[in-house]
């Protein structure tokens, strides 16, 4: 299917007209230091349908809105930790009458804190699964399997997780996170379906980052159109539901502008026509940028030298 699904998206580069999904959650970041734009999720002709926010409890923003379903997540856990908080949280909201039907779990555990990783190890989060998880299928909640990364690391430690645990795991669903090109993308989600070809795929994650703005709007378009059209990818939320100011995926990926307006993909993603407002970074991002690329250009003058030495040395200047 995968293959398929890459064909039908590069037959067609952008969408001709606005479209709509019930797939489409929102990866709600709740520290980006606006918080009057977290209406605009509300506004468009096709919201998102639900969220999460790397946490147990829902979004203040979005407790009296039932149209946009809550998704808690455990998002890591350490050896101090005693009881079962999650559990009790999930519980304790349906009792209380929230619609909780999905939670997710461990985010991208095999990675460091650094790098936004929770940095569990394997046998802790066994530990926790069969405390705070695995016991929430007993209330009907259906469960998400670790978040890992996309590197090989993340195939690596959701393995050793698996074996490790043995029948004391059991995920509905397999959350997958993504940056990088769509080629990349299609490869990686067919690679989760024919691994797990009996669960559902919720891509949770995913962009590609520090792109020109005609390439992000091109990745988009494809994305949406694959995943709309993937009948195991059930669900997906891009990465981009900030202000370009503040992205860290670069100003283009960005679902709003740095003064807080859609951009193209904000809207598209909505259900709306595009804005033609265009996303810019901020003087720090060019900062960050910068600094990234000084050691790529002193390696690049160090072996370019090396070369000339070299060429020098064997003409015998």
């Amino acid at each position: 299917m995968h293959r398929s699904a890459l064909l039908a998206a590069s037959a067609t580069l952008t969408l001709a007209q606005p479209t709509s999904s019930p797939k489409r959650g929102l990866c709600h970041v709740t520290k980006n230091g606006n918080p009057t734009d977290d209406q605009i999720w509300l506004s468009g002709p096709s919201n998102p349908t639900w969220y999460y926010n790397y946490g147990s409890e829902p979004s203040s923003a979005y407790t009296s809105h039932p149209s946009l379903q809550f998704v808690p997540m455990l998002w890591g856990a350490s050896p101090s930790d005693t009881g079962t908080p999650f559990y009790d949280s999930v519980k304790r909201q349906l009792e209380s009458g929230a619609k909780i039907s999905h939670v997710l779990a461990f985010n991208e555990p095999d990675a460091t804190h650094a790098v936004g990783g929770s940095n569990v190890p394997i046998n802790l989060a066994v530990s926790r699964w069969k405390a705070e998880i695995e016991p929430l299928k007993n209330l009907g909640i259906k469960v998400g399997g670790p978040g890992v990364t996309c590197a090989e690391s993340g195939w690596t430690w959701m393995d050793n997780w698996l074996e490790a645990c043995g029948a004391g795991c059991n995920p509905d669903f397999i959350p997958v996170h993504w940056y990088g090109n769509f080629e990349g993308m299609m490869s990686h989600v067919g690679r989760v379906t024919d691994k797990w070809p009996d669960k559902e795929v919720w891509v949770t994650e995913y962009g590609y980052p520090h792109q020109e703005l005609g390439e992000s709007k091109k990745f988009w378009n494809m994305s949406a159109r694959s995943f709309d059209s993937w009948p195991n990818v059930t669900r997906y939320s891009y990465f981009g539901a900030f202000r370009s100011s503040v992205s860290n995926v670069g100003p283009s990926a960005a679902m709003l502008t740095q003064d807080g307006k859609l951009t193209d993909i904000g809207s598209w993603y909505m259900g709306g026509e595009a804005t033609n407002n265009i996303p810019k970074g901020s003087r720090r991002q060019l900062y960050d940028l910068v600094a990234l690329l000084i050691p790529w250009f002193v390696a690049t003058i160090i072996a370019f030298v090396c070369v000339l030495k070299s060429c020098f040395w064997l003409r015998g200047d």
